[in-house]
């Protein structure tokens, strides 16, 4: 590490409070509980990382961690400080923030699932830094729906209800369900003309049977066994194999408009369920006016409304 550097203020006595260096180090070992990984995090040595916490212990004149079978824990003097600095340290990552981002520069972070990145965003990214050059947009695909957007992240991209505790959330659009196949399908000995003739088909499955049993039972669809039919982890996985003809998917609205468009795949039904859920653009509500966030999610929703997503398609 570089020099300590110490800060000074007005307490009882003239006190002078622990080494910069010496702090970030605690609060870093204390998030991972370890000190191997610390080290990793901050580009330094193992044994500097134990250097400086046990020149902060020194100074405190109290243990702050403790060893027990090879595991690193914090003592209960530890876990109050570490709680106090972590609000700290997020804090001064904020202000430094806001700082750059001012004006709309800076790298920009964005996590969202797989299936939505690859559908829909990345065909687009190129629109967005060709309006903002100066910011450095980067793309962090992930799995699940939500719970991403975690302190390396500045704005996500969830699937749920649109309320997030200390989140600022925009909905992008609403989200249909519709069965939807390949035109090959049409080509066959099976028919495909009524709703009930979906019990003579194979039905593809996203993540669980849940969607297609619910759909099933708002329509009171007769002669269909859901139970029946591959489940796949990923919506890009269900669309890819439907459009192979190997069966029928309940596809969600936005992410499968560019197979439809392309004609791989078709909506046999008109029939279309609105889900309680959709995607929604969200970041901390303390950085919602961000440079940079605001430049992306004004490009994100103007976007989509020129789409016109949120409306029937054919």
């Amino acid at each position: 590490m570089v020099a300590d550097l110490y800060l000074f203020s007005y307490l009882p006595m003239n006190r002078r409070l622990p080494p910069l260096n010496s702090l970030k180090a605690f609060e870093v070992a204390a998030r991972h509980l370890s000190f191997t990984r610390a080290a990793d995090e901050l580009f330094v040595t193992q044994a500097a990382v134990s250097h400086q916490i046990k020149a902060l212990e020194e100074f405190l004149s109290m243990k702050l961690f403790v060893r027990k079978n090879r595991a690193l824990f914090l003592t209960e003097d530890g876990q109050s400080y570490y709680l106090d600095l972590k609000e700290i340290f997020q804090s001064l990552n904020h202000a430094t923030e806001r700082l750059v981002a001012k004006g709309g520069k800076g790298a920009l972070t964005v996590a969202l699932q797989t299936s939505f990145a690859i559908q829909w965003l990345v065909p687009r990214i190129s629109k967005f830094s060709q309006l903002n050059p100066d910011i450095d947009l980067r793309i962090k695909a992930v799995d699940g729906d939500e719970g991403f957007l975690t302190d390396d992240v500045d704005v996500a991209i969830y699937f749920g209800k649109g309320k997030w505790s200390g989140l600022a959330a925009d909905k992008l659009h609403t989200e249909y369900l519709t069965p939807m196949c390949s035109p090959l399908l049409f080509q066959g000995d099976k028919p495909l003309e009524k709703l009930d003739d979906l019990g003579q088909h194979t039905l593809l499955h996203d993540s669980s049977r849940d969607a297609w049993q619910e759909w099933i039972r708002h329509f009171n669809v007769l002669g269909v066994n859901v139970n029946h039919g591959p489940i796949f982890s990923h919506s890009l996985l269900v669309q890819q194999v439907a459009a192979l003809g190997q069966g029928i998917a309940l596809g969600y609205s936005f992410l499968a408009r560019p197979e439809i468009e392309a004609g791989r795949l078709i909506c046999p039904f008109e029939e279309k369920l609105i889900t309680k859920s959709a995607y929604y653009l969200v970041c901390h509500q303390s950085q919602a006016d961000l440079g940079k966030i605001t430049a992306f999610r004004e490009w994100l929703l103007a976007q989509v409304k020129e789409e016109q997503y949120d409306q029937d398609f054919s």
